[in-house]
């Protein structure tokens, strides 16, 4: 093993570390990490910033202004009472509620502009319950990650594994949403044992914001209606940004261009509300990943894989599965599938039944994988940074705690559902 893989690997293991026991901040290790690999030689700074996905930052850029804007007209308020009022204000209900919301906008937008905009209700009402958000955020990063598993564009390894292997979003819909469904729900019937302690609410409270007149949470009526008119035509955009010959990110600024022009919204209050920590987190992820797949240690992890099941197609795809799921968690899965595809291209060889295995081993741990760590999925960062900033920091070792019997549980069931489907 030559010098530069070991301090390679060294600096991410300290990184990581950091992060994981969080005696600094996730975003200064992030990005100590990332400037450590180029002062040391580990890659160029300009290979480095290549590796930086500028899509999926101004995605949430674009998407943070947006709901900042939409924020201010009370409309989180008002879907927060609804969504307490359907639930009957039972915490376990409210959780099954919000859970199955974020799923399912995550399947049909992205999970990223999901929790962006739910963030701010499920804030809103642990307020107003006097509750801990804990729980909810928790049980909504791992439903958007379930829930964005099911469609081409939920979750963005998906995107990226759907171009190179020719898959649409219907080949998508017939061979996620089938294991995205039976897997949330088995979630959620588990919700109620794995938050058994912490979905009491005060009846008192309970009754006092059931009481509310949701119509009243609007603060300004005609900015929401040119905001829903806006954030509409954004959504329709990220359906239709493959035909269109848009990536995402364009269109999510787009939308926030425009509401800020309608708006007239001051630029300097507007970018405030922008969660810049989150985005520098993100930065200096890329930046470390690029260290590590310049070293070729994630290549090494390919080769091993081919090594220890003789390129037999069955325990190949497994343990491409697992493999998947675990690094997903550990380097996150968006690095992590862009420099899996072309090896997982070289294993498919020619497309037919036997590549299907693979590339659905791939999207399968690479998306359900995301679920085990803090740091495994965009939409992971996004929510525990927004609960942070109102006061309700989500450490890893906390999240560690639910995400990861959850995600072994997914890939268990995950596991079964690719044997029977592609292997039999």
């Amino acid at each position: 093993m030559s010098l530069e893989v070991v301090v390679g690997i060294t600096v991410f293991l300290v990184t990581y570390t950091l992060i994981a026991t969080e005696w600094i901040h996730k975003t200064v290790a992030a990005l100590a990490g990332g400037v450590a690999m180029i002062l040391l030689g580990i890659v160029s700074q300009h290979r480095a910033f290549e590796h930086i996905d500028f899509n999926v930052i101004f995605l949430l850029t674009g998407m943070m202004i947006l709901a900042g804007i939409i924020r201010k007209t009370g409309v989180f308020g008002w879907l927060a009472v609804r969504a307490a009022r359907f639930a009957g204000g039972d915490g376990y209900r409210l959780l099954v509620v919000l859970s199955v919301i974020t799923a399912v906008a995550s399947a049909f937008l992205d999970n990223v502009t999901t929790v962006v905009l739910v963030g701010p209700i499920t804030l809103f009402l642990a307020a107003r319950l006097g509750v801990s958000p804990m729980p909810y955020i928790i049980s909504e990063i791992l439903a958007s990650n379930i829930g964005g598993a099911a469609t081409l564009i939920g979750d963005p390894p998906n995107i990226l594994i759907g171009s190179a292997a020719g898959l649409d979003f219907v080949a998508f819909l017939v061979n996620m949403t089938p294991l995205g469904v039976v897997i949330l729900v088995v979630y959620l019937v588990a919700c109620r044992w794995i938050f058994r302690s912490q979905l009491h609410i005060d009846p008192e409270m309970r009754d006092a914001l059931l009481a509310l007149d949701e119509r009243q949470m609007i603060t300004d009526p005609i900015l929401l209606r040119r905001s829903l008119i806006i954030l509409g035509a954004t959504l329709v955009g990220f359906l239709l940004h493959g035909p269109l010959g848009y990536e995402p990110a364009t269109v999510a600024l787009a939308g926030a261009i425009v509401l800020m022009v309608v708006a007239r919204e001051d630029p300097h209050e507007v970018l405030r509300d922008v969660e810049w920590p989150t985005l520098f987190f993100f930065i200096g992820l890329f930046m470390l990943v690029a260290g590590v797949i310049e070293i070729g240690l994630i290549e090494a992890v390919a080769g091993a894989i081919v090594d220890v099941t003789g390129g037999a197609l069955a325990p190949t795809a497994v343990l491409l599965l697992w493999v998947s799921a675990i690094l997903s968690g550990i380097v996150d899965n968006i690095p992590y599938t862009a420099t899996m595809i072309p090896v997982v291209t070289e294993l498919a060889g020619p497309t037919g039944h036997a590549g299907d295995a693979l590339w659905w081993s791939l999207a399968i741990g690479a998306d359900f994988g995301g679920n085990a760590t803090i740091i495994g999925a965009s939409a992971n960062v996004i929510l525990a940074s927004l609960a942070e900033r109102e006061g309700h920091p989500i450490s890893f070792r906390t999240f560690l705690r639910y995400g990861l019997p959850v995600t072994v549980g997914s890939m268990a069931i995950s596991t079964g559902y690719v044997w029977l489907r592609y292997l039999l």
